[in-house]
């Protein structure tokens, strides 16, 4: 099996793929939303086609001061609890966007599954072409995001990944990775009114009944969520008018962690699909399975060193950048 690891500031989510061929399990996680239609991107390759059935999943909490053996007991509890065990991964994928952790996870897979895991880092096999200034910044996250997406629903996508950060991808009809956006997220942007405000106590974000609120809880809840609502609907009605007219509508997609809070009131969202970055990470895994994981600590390296490498796959990255 496959157990495909999202490192993210606030989260991290692990995903076990059975990756012997066969088709997924009934049921998909992608949950429509009612606008759009359609069943997901025919144009591109199945996430099932020749992958693998997601087993189970987990999302626990992201701490980098948290030991190898805290790791790992963390992990051996999650998958005994259901009726898992360690010696059923046979190999690990893992995206970070937290390099202070990547070391211990590294020695948490090596002591606790014996597997050596592959990085999603600069050199990697992605199947698809960048369009932007320098590849090598793009967030692991934030690749595997695309990669699904476009995958699963074909292109031109837009999605929308939900969590400390909320980023914006955009994917062309060809399937190149065009650009994006990055803005605070929705916790950290109220944890910053909190923080600043002496005497505006903190309140539980959800979405009031009502945006004209009757009492500093409702006043609060209403400027932080509807105001977010505003945020997201902006940037993506700026990216559908800098994208112009498409031959096909874009799909737009949601993720992340606060996806099924947010996306129902979006005007635009039309998908939301929570294990969109696992999936990603297990096309990424295929396409670059037959490639040797690197040595210990070579995934330490800084990024500008490890985009000078003499590796064959870096060279293919590059040239990706041309349609």
């Amino acid at each position: 099996m496959l157990l495909a690891l999202d490192v993210g500031n606030t989260n991290t989510v692990l995903g076990l793929y059975r990756i012997d061929g066969t088709e997924p399990a009934s049921g998909s996680p992608a949950t429509g939303l009612g606008r759009g239609g359609g069943e997901p991107g025919s144009p591109a390759t199945g996430l099932g086609r020749g992958g693998g059935e997601l087993v189970a999943h987990w999302r626990v909490t992201t701490h980098r001061s948290r030991t190898v053996d805290e790791y790992g007991v963390l992990f051996v509890n999650l998958f005994e609890m259901h009726s898992l065990a360690t010696t059923q991964v046979t190999h690990i994928i893992i995206a970070s966007v937290v390099p202070p952790v990547d070391s211990t996870l590294r020695r948490v897979c090596e002591k606790y599954f014996r597997v050596e895991p592959m990085f999603v880092e600069p050199g990697i096999k992605t199947g698809m072409p960048m369009l932007i200034d320098n590849p090598t910044e793009l967030g692991a996250d934030r690749l595997a995001d695309c990669v699904a997406a476009f995958a699963r629903y074909g292109g031109p996508c837009i999605v929308v990944d939900f969590g400390t950060a909320t980023k914006f991808e955009v994917v062309s009809a060809r399937g190149e990775y065009l650009g994006g956006a990055i803005s605070p997220g929705l916790g950290i942007s109220a944890d910053a009114l909190f923080n600043h405000a002496a005497r505006l106590t903190r309140v539980d974000i959800r979405r009031p009944g009502k945006v004209i609120g009757t009492n500093t809880v409702g006043h609060l809840q209403s400027g932080i969520f509807f105001g977010y609502i505003g945020l997201v609907d902006g940037i993506i009605e700026r990216i559908l008018g800098e994208l112009g007219p498409q031959p096909q509508q874009p799909r737009i997609i949601a993720t992340g962690g606060l996806a099924r809070m947010i996306a129902p009131d979006s005007r635009y969202i039309q998908e939301i699909d929570e294990m969109l970055t696992l999936d990603g990470l297990r096309i990424l895994f295929e396409r670059n399975r037959g490639v040797r994981p690197r040595g210990r600590g070579q995934s330490d390296r800084p990024v500008a060193e490890a985009s000078r490498s003499a590796a064959q796959p870096a060279v293919a990255v590059a040239q990706e950048r041309k349609p």
